[in-house]
């Protein structure tokens, strides 16, 4: 089974929408290379931020489509392909798979609330990463899903061969250090990554084998057709990692601890609209520059907390909007905010970078 290097911080994209509720493709794409234009190691597409639970199945098909075609080789993507079947699950993340995304981030269920328990979550995980097409990442929010995935569930999940790490939105720092600690005897795994230990996406390899593609001019041929041929194939240049379960945060606020505690990057919904505000915080800290980790930290907490975790989808999008990627409203039942909510984003934004 592949594995795949989950490190740095991540955005949590929004799906555009027109006033009429259509999925606005067009602003998707714009936005997805705006992302890749960023130092973000890569983007997660239709998680809690891209209002999923909200989108039909054709329309989960064609967000994840177009947002991998718009996105950047280099950066890596994570499909969002929770259902409430292992069937529909596996469904999704097939397509998934075949658009070329990395990896998946998967949900507990949430619909019969009243029976969730270790076993069925244990027994949800197992049939999803036995059958699905690329690596799982576990997926905790109880803020959505009426359920905490305890640690000990965690643990014994981690020593699936295809499940890779959990993003943890609880925003307990020593929950995230509990799991990393009890996480650090599961079986290491050597994935690709390049000469400066970045993630290698398939889609590069996609891109290198193209670059090896020429075409010789027909005046260069004593037939007078221009044919096409293959040149010498170019190295792409990778070296191997050995990586062990991996622990992300989900929640602005804490990222800092987070990292402190063992985490090894960050998906958030605050990222869509900050992402090099995000970014600076993970840098910093990577570059042991623990002060101005600390002064970064501070100026995304205040608003990333008000912002996403008070206003919510679209608190996000409202801020995407003022910090120069399309945002719009989003979908009903959701309410778009206020006149006044609106100018207390911007003040929250006045000096957080985009």
């Amino acid at each position: 089974m592949k594995f795949m290097l989950i490190e740095g911080v991540f955005a949590a994209v929004s799906t555009p929408f027109y006033p009429d509720e259509r999925v606005y493709l067009r602003k998707l794409e714009a936005n997805m290379a705006h992302y890749s234009r960023s130092l973000l190691a890569g983007m997660v597409v239709l998680g809690s931020t891209g209002e999923s639970p909200l989108l039909n199945d054709e329309e989960s098909r064609q967000v994840l489509r177009v947002a991998a075609e718009a996105a950047a080789a280099e950066k890596v993507l994570i499909a969002g392909v929770s259902r409430e079947s292992v069937k529909a699950t596996l469904e999704l993340a097939e397509i998934a798979a075949v658009a070329g995304y990395d990896a998946l981030l998967v949900r507990t269920p949430t619909y019969y609330a009243r029976q969730l328990n270790a076993t069925l979550v244990l027994h949800y995980f197992h049939c999803v990463a036995d059958r699905a097409p690329l690596p799982v990442l576990l997926y905790n929010i109880p803020a959505c899903v009426p359920y905490t995935i305890p640690v000990e569930v965690v643990v014994e999940l981690a020593q699936h061969p295809n499940i890779i790490g959990i993003k943890d939105s609880l925003g307990d720092v020593e929950r995230m250090a509990q799991i990393v600690a009890a996480t650090q005897s599961t079986p290491r795994r050597a994935t690709t990554v390049t000469p400066v230990f970045e993630a290698v996406t398939e889609r590069m390899k996609m891109a290198h084998g193209r670059e090896s593609q020429s075409t010789i001019s027909a005046g260069d041929l004593s037939a007078g057709a221009a044919v096409s041929t293959t040149a010498p194939a170019s190295v792409l240049k990778t070296r191997s990692r050995e990586v062990g379960f991996q622990v992300l945060c989900g929640n602005e606020s804490t990222m800092l601890a987070s990292l402190e505690a063992g985490a090894s990057g960050a998906i958030l919904g605050f990222a869509a609209c900050a992402p090099q505000a995000c970014q600076e915080v993970y840098l910093t800290w990577k570059d042991r520059s623990f002060e101005l980790a600390r002064d970064n930290q501070e100026r995304i907490a205040v608003p990333g907390r008000r912002i996403v975790g008070q206003l919510g989808i679209a608190g996000i999008k409202y801020a995407c909007d003022f910090n120069g990627y399309y945002g719009g409203y989003p979908r009903s039942p959701l309410v778009p905010l206020t006149a006044g909510q609106k100018q207390e984003v911007e003040a929250l934004l006045a000096n957080v970078r985009s």
